[in-house]
């Protein structure tokens, strides 16, 4: 077995296109997981990691896949995750589970719109990071331009760990600043990893960088501080000891550089990652206790497929060991839970494993939960913290065509609402129609491309709609009595309190002292405001960024039931919202367009008419890239239009940034 302090569960995120998937088939190369290289376009297999139809039609990652492989004595749990904001939930749970990540930056468009939400994703589950600066071998390519740009848009301490070997299309290789050796890749894969002395061309400007690097670590070290002081030479024991500390505090990002597509650069990563990043013994955050196999198991379920065979539940295991035949329980639903089967992923490809113990991730087979839950033994039931679900913002319609597409539309509706948290189904109360709702027009497309292609159900689609939200501008106290009596046993209940704008979707707070609501039915009083949330009356959409403080009331020994208290809460919150000055939100999307210089001007002022807030630009050599909020009302059909502006040749990414009050 493995000690755990050998392992390192790391991701792979970025922004889409930054070549993320490439370098995870490059990494399942180098270490013997995969005997071929596939590529995501190149028309054969495709990668091992995109293995849905999907994937491989769009070219793109849709959902995170798992796999191990080892690098020396190092086991490494990898999950790909996609780059598309719109399978954002993707990214959210791996780094919920994730001791540590690698986010690829490319080396000509440097941080982008979606590399601030993976920092921002990784911030929030304080995740230890470092940073590859891919596509050295492109034209334009500046990695010390994005080594830059992560500290000034990120806020990130990033240290450059190498310095190129020419770049573009004359990138040979990389200089490592702490052994100070030359390293190239040759083969034909880039498999054989030479290490040389530095040219002597080189040897200057490596120097400068190094001192750079060293004087950034000094920081973070006295010893090597005194060491600079006296100019004595530092052992690499002792810069690698300080880089992989400061990387763990998360004080510190080291960034390396390479081409995964040109097979330069990914043994170095490998290294860094068993340098550098934590292994499951390093992360005792989650718990008060080490990543120990001997203790009680507590462990995550942080994402399911549902599959012919049943349910297929990936975990992580952060105490304990498991093994089929062991019950567990499920803390959510105090259930108790049969392990059957147990595998380890290997992208859509299963192996039996016999036990699994602290750090590992895996999978289970017919265990009926959600995502979330936290299983668990002892006598003791733990419930880890949940990770963070965005709000849909895009709404269709959707009818069957035929009365036999019905129940196959409803199996697939139930199956992807369970898979994905932030795929939502309700029904229109008016027309009845089904609705789904995402994260983005592609988002709900490919959901739409696996109901006809696995459920075999055609439907009508409508037009996507906003998801707008309604909320209040200003606080506002309620005090409503429901009273009512009709010979027999009546309904009585009196609430008193005060609502006020907040930024979370819906707080809930109980101030009532004194026993003037009987604490049973103080559940009923929070039940009833959450549902009043659920329409508001301006227009009927979701109500949020309300603060429910409940003070006082009253109740009556025999009329008074949760029925009641639920009642006169929901009519309180109702009357309060009317009078707290409603007015409808809309949510607002990061864009941010490349496009060539020449087409600036046209750009800027068609995101202009889209009532869109210009953020500002960069300038590259030869084109530009720039950054707008505009409101997702007037992004559909965005893609058509751009390439009309542009004869095709600007490209776009956007990203739900947040709601504001909407001014159509």
């Amino acid at each position: 077995m493995i000690p755990r302090q050998r392992v390192r569960n790391i991701g792979i995120s970025a922004h889409i296109d930054s070549g993320k998937t490439t370098l995870s088939e490059r990494i399942l190369f180098y270490t013997g997981r995969i005997h071929a290289i596939e590529e995501v376009k190149g028309g054969g297999k495709g990668a091992t990691m995109d293995f849905m139809p999907e994937e491989k039609l769009h070219g793109i990652t849709i959902t995170s896949a798992a796999t191990t492989c080892q690098w020396y004595d190092t086991c490494i749990n990898l999950i790909d995750t996609p780059g598309h904001v719109d399978f954002t939930i993707e990214v959210e749970r791996a780094l919920r589970v994730l001791d540590g990540a690698v986010m690829v930056l490319c080396a000509v468009a440097g941080v982008q719109s979606q590399s601030i939400t993976v920092d921002r994703q990784m911030k929030r589950y304080h995740v230890p990071r470092l940073a590859f600066i891919n596509k050295m071998d492109r034209i334009g390519a500046n990695p010390f331009r994005v080594v830059q740009a992560i500290r000034d848009r990120l806020q990130l301490n990033a240290v450059l760990l190498q310095y190129p070997i020419g770049s573009e299309d004359q990138f040979q290789g990389v200089i490592d600043l702490v052994e100070m050796t030359a390293h190239y890749f040759e083969g034909e894969n880039g498999e054989n990893w030479v290490k040389q002395p530095i040219s002597d061309i080189l040897v200057p400007a490596a120097q400068q960088a190094r001192e750079k690097m060293l004087d950034a670590l000094s920081l973070f070290s006295e010893p090597m501080t005194e060491m600079l002081l006296e100019n004595q030479e530092i052992p690499q024991e002792l810069i690698w000891q300080t880089i992989r500390q400061a990387t763990l505090k998360l004080e510190l990002t080291p960034v390396l550089l390479g081409s995964a597509f040109k097979n330069k650069g990914v043994q170095n990563l490998l290294d860094a990652i068993a340098l550098y990043l934590p292994s499951p013994v390093d992360r005792d955050w989650e718990l008060e206790r080490v990543s120990n196999p001997d203790a009680s198991l507590v462990a995550l379920a942080f994402k399911l497929t549902v599959e012919s065979f049943g349910q297929l539940t990936y975990i992580r295991i952060y105490s304990g060991t498991l093994k089929p035949g062991d019950t567990v329980y499920n803390s959510r639903t105090g259930q108790r839970v049969q392990i059957g089967r147990l595998v380890r992923m290997h992208a859509n490809k299963r192996e039996e494993v016999k036990v699994a113990t602290a750090g590992d991730i895996v999978a289970l087979l017919g265990v009926d939960c959600a995502s979330g839950d936290t299983l668990c033994t002892g006598e003791t039931l733990v419930s880890l913290e949940k990770m963070y679900v965005p709000e849909p913002v895009i709404t269709l319609s959707i009818t069957p065509k035929k009365q036999e597409d019905s129940d196959r539309l409803s199996k697939a509706l139930n199956r992807f609402q369970r898979e994905d948290p932030t795929f939502r189904v309700s029904i229109d109360p008016e027309s009845r129609a089904t609705l789904i709702s995402g994260m983005g027009e592609l988002h709900l497309e490919i959901y739409l491309e696996r109901i006809q292609r696995e459920y075999n159900a055609e439907v009508f689609v409508g037009t996507p709609a906003v998801a707008y939200r309604e909320t209040i501008g200003q606080k506002t106290t309620f005090d409503y009595r429901l009273k009512k009596q009709s010979g027999g046993p009546g309904l009585y209940a009196h609430v008193t309190g005060w609502i006020e704008p907040t930024d979370e979707p819906f707080v809930f707070e109980n101030q009532v002292a004194g026993g003037a609501i009987p604490k049973e039915y103080i559940s009923a009083c929070e039940k009833g405001f959450r549902e009043a949330m659920e329409s508001g009356k301006l227009s009927g959409y979701p109500v949020t960024g309300v603060k429910v403080v409940l003070e006082g009331g009253s109740y009556h020994p025999i009329d008074s039931s949760e029925l009641a208290f639920r009642s006169a809460s929901h009519q309180a919150l109702e009357n309060a919202i009317a009078k707290a000055k409603p007015y409808i939100k809309e949510p607002i999307m990061l864009v941010e367009v490349e496009t060539p210089n020449q087409f600036i001007g046209r750009v800027q002022g068609d995101l202009s008419s889209r009532r869109g807030l210009l953020l500002g630009s960069e300038t590259m050599q030869e084109y530009s890239v720039i950054r707008a909020e505009v409101p997702l009302a007037r992004m559909f059909a965005y893609s058509t239009d751009l390439r009309a502006l542009t004869s095709g040749m600007a490209t776009f990414s956007m990203e739900f940034a947040c709601y504001r009050q909407s001014i159509d």
